[in-house]
């Protein structure tokens, strides 16, 4: 789905996900590694300060992810 937006409406697309090698063999461009299948942007074990800081990082790096041109698939992992 995210390949096809890209295509056809010419949107930039952030695929954030738990399982890089599927969206990779799908062709999906901009991949954010989340944290596990039943929770992807958080985490319930965490402390409310310590999810929020989880879910901010991500959705950072989503943002900074749909900010870069690529040309290619590009894994935009944890700095």
């Amino acid at each position: 789905m995210v390949k096809a937006i890209e295509e056809n409406a010419d949107v930039p697309v952030v695929h954030m996900l738990t399982i890089v090698p599927i969206s990779l063999s799908v062709g999906a461009n901009r991949l954010i590694p989340t944290v596990a299948i039943p929770h992807p942007l958080g985490n319930p074990n965490l402390s409310p300060e310590e999810e929020y800081k989880l879910r901010y990082g991500l959705v950072t790096r989503a943002l900074k992810a749909l900010q870069t041109p690529v040309t290619e698939q590009t894994v935009f992992a944890a700095d």
